[in-house]
């Protein structure tokens, strides 16, 4: 990687071929040994420590029996690992199908998320999840239903035991809890799911209230910051920012890019309600809801 270059993309490779490794039931000293490699580089490829050829990936696919399908994602990550940044752009480098996000949130140690348009993936209800995702073109309902599956199954992490559950502070913008979906019963089980939400231990929920004029976050939209948890005498991954739109996502480690975001998190800090404060506003939005 060069020295301007993002980690994310080889963090992800060797994320997914020591997933790979594992699925093949190989251990790392005789997967080393038949690539004929030392241990520490099988160690640095898997932490992402490292950018690897394309056909030393070719290599450890065939040895691990790797889809056809899924080795060319991980030569797609192999290559864009040698970029100066990163832009997954969906349907081109790496598909749309390959869930590069869920990896990252599933081990992350501190979530922070402020949403402007949505409620947060991982607060949203099986009928407003159902919801945003038809919004999208030519999607079918067979489409609709796996995709809700696995936003149900991405919001395990927020109850798990081992590794501990992430910590997700989300700031949501006013704006969005009087958007509702055109089911006004599965409105209501929404906004009630995203008020019992804040009992969570590991979950916090804050209100960015409207009557906030422009300010620091009003040119970033959604984005969300993700930390790492050290393992053992490893130094965690470098803080991440993923920010998505229509096209794709970009994903942000570079320590100067990362402080401008902790910069926005602060001062929409300082202008969203308590946690209280955001429960008493989101119970009158509920109460306003129900008396419609």
């Amino acid at each position: 990687m060069g020295i301007h270059g993002s980690s994310v993309p080889q963090r992800q490779l060797g994320r997914h071929l020591k997933l790979a490794r594992e699925e093949a039931g190989i251990n790392l000293e005789p997967a080393a040994k038949t690539l004929e490699w030392s241990r520490a580089r099988m160690y640095r490829i898997e932490r992402g420590e490292t950018t690897v050829r394309t056909h030393d990936v070719e290599a450890m696919c065939r040895l691990y029996g790797v889809t056809t399908k899924m080795t060319d994602v991980l030569l797609g990550l192999a290559r864009e690992s040698k970029a100066k940044g990163w832009w997954h752009a969906y349907g081109e480098v790496i598909p749309s199908w390959f869930q590069l996000y869920v990896g990252m949130e599933a081990t992350a140690s501190r979530i922070r998320q402020f949403e402007s348009s949505l409620i947060p993936g991982l607060l949203q209800t099986p009928d407003y999840a159902a919801e945003v995702i038809r919004t999208k073109p030519d999607v079918t309902e067979q489409e609709v239903a796996a995709k809700v599956a696995l936003r149900l199954e991405r919001q395990r992490i927020l109850t798990r035991r081992r590794p501990k559950a992430p910590d997700l502070e989300v700031i949501v913008d006013e704006a969005v809890l009087r958007r509702p979906i055109a089911d006004h019963d599965a409105w209501l089980a929404q906004l009630a799911h995203l008020a019992n939400s804040n009992r969570v231990p590991s979950v916090t929920v804050r209100i960015l209230p409207s009557g906030v004029g422009p300010h620091l976050a009003s040119v970033a939209n959604s984005f969300h910051i993700f930390e790492f948890p050290a393992i053992g005498t490893r130094p965690p991954e470098p803080t991440t920012i993923y920010s998505e739109n229509l096209t794709g996502a970009l994903y942000l480690d570079k320590p100067a890019e990362v402080a401008v975001y902790d910069q926005v998190w602060q001062r929409l800090g300082e202008l969203a309600l308590s946690q209280e404060d955001s429960e008493d506003l989101l119970t009158a939005i509920i109460k306003e809801a129900v008396d419609d």
